[in-house]
């Protein structure tokens, strides 16, 4: 992988885990991670590279999954420091993490997104449900006349947002949206294909018969060109979802906020015959808005003594003037977290408390 700015001088050697595994240091933290927590990684990075004696951090967008894999790797200045991440880390990849000698990972809630379904400023404004966002991008879907279940399901049939709900523009579904490798595709995935699925009866019930099946069922994304793997770079669905006015776009609260002027998002209905919310500050903080998700970074606490200025950066993300409702990162787009989980997140960063998954 490419590496920007990295110094190649080797100023110290030091045994960085229990498992006898001995990196050479070097002078600059290395970030990794979600294209949503990017922006905001970014901005704290400058102000710590402007505030402190340490050097600004490096800092690339390769979305959760796969900031998770090169962070998981193994320990070493080989490997990245940080994994910024749009969803929370899977047991599977501490797991990975655990096999390579990467046993002390330290979790950092940071705030709140939402995952935001939008279009230009010019385009026809829509109300959509969970159960719309489900017809509209499953891979299968319940045949007509059924709530699907086993032998009831079909290949997504539906063409335009009016196959999908009558009171819907009568407009081609295209749908611009993240790869598998994306943290916002996890989350995506789970709230909104899986929120839509389980509103069918026979599809929850699966749930509790086949769990494997439904998931499949449940979380599978069409593949026939209604759905448009865009890449890790929100920034340029903003741009593509300008370029036609006829495409949705799929990506985080943060890149709505900062494009306002030319984009416009779509309240969203848990139920389909319920009240829709918009993305909206509140409503994403208080869990009101459907598409809503938590975001984190993970610490490897071996590479804190290590690598200059780990704990150092570590307090400035968890700052009140960084996370706090008055924050920097407010400022930007990010959903702070309550009083409470600020403070607890502070304690974590600052004694560096490993993650337990239960």
């Amino acid at each position: 992988m490419k590496r920007f700015g990295i110094v190649a001088a080797l100023v110290s050697i030091a045994a960085i885990s229990s498992t006898s595994v001995v990196a050479q240091s070097r002078d600059q933290i290395r970030i990794v991670g979600s294209s949503t927590v990017f922006p905001f990684a970014t901005a704290v990075a400058e102000e710590f590279g402007r505030a402190t004696r340490f050097k600004t951090p490096i800092v690339e967008s390769t979305g959760s999954g796969g900031g998770l894999k090169l962070f998981c790797a193994g320990l070493g200045t080989n490997h990245p420091d940080i994994a910024n991440a749009s969803r929370r880390i899977k047991k599977t990849e501490v797991e990975l993490c655990a096999k390579n000698g990467v046993t002390e990972v330290v979790e950092i809630k940071i705030g709140f997104d939402g995952i935001v379904i939008a279009a230009d400023i010019s385009a026809a404004p829509m109300t959509v449900s969970l159960r719309d966002l489900y017809l509209a991008l499953a891979a299968y879907v319940p045949a007509p006349g059924t709530d699907g279940g086993i032998g009831n399901m079909i290949e997504n049939p539906n063409k335009t947002w009016h196959d999908v709900n009558n009171t819907l523009p009568d407009r081609a579904i295209l749908v611009l949206g993240p790869p598998p490798t994306s943290g916002t595709r996890d989350a995506f995935n789970e709230l909104a294909i899986e929120g839509g699925c389980k509103s069918f009866p026979a599809m929850k019930a699966l749930k509790k018969i086949d769990k494997s099946r439904y998931k499949a069922l449940c979380r599978s994304i069409r593949e026939d060109g209604a759905y448009v793997e865009a890449g890790e770079n929100d920034n340029l669905i903003v741009q593509k979802l300008q370029a036609d006015t006829n495409a949705v776009g799929i990506f985080g609260y943060s890149f709505l906020d900062q494009n306002t002027d030319s984009i416009q998002a779509f309240p969203v209905a848990k139920k389909a015959d319920g009240p829709a919310e918009a993305p909206e500050f509140e409503a994403i903080s208080s869990g009101s808005y459907p598409i809503s998700r938590s975001l984190y970074f993970y610490v490897k606490k071996a590479h804190v003594p290590v690598i200059p200025g780990m704990q150092e950066y570590l307090d400035e993300f968890t700052n009140e003037n960084t996370i706090g409702e008055q924050g920097y990162l407010a400022d930007r787009g990010l959903i702070p977290l309550s009083s409470a989980d600020r403070e607890s997140t502070r304690t974590t960063a600052a004694h560096l408390l490993p993650l337990e998954l239960k």
